[in-house]
């Protein structure tokens, strides 16, 4: 499968619970941090959520 890089861009400060429950999910704590994943359904739809808050990148 393809492989997705996740920047954290944004803070999560003044944001509802879900994204920051889903930021933590991806294992974006700190700002610019990066994390790797694979290209499924669920990594995607994490992603589409908090889209104003990351940036995305495919390998």
């Amino acid at each position: 499968m393809a492989k997705i890089k996740v920047t954290k861009v944004k803070s999560v400060i003044k944001r509802p619970k879900n994204q920051k429950r889903i930021m933590e999910s991806l294992g974006l704590h700190r700002m610019n941090q990066t994390v790797e994943h694979e290209d499924t359904p669920n990594i995607l739809g994490m992603i589409n959520k908090v889209n104003h808050l990351v940036s995305v990148e495919t390998k």
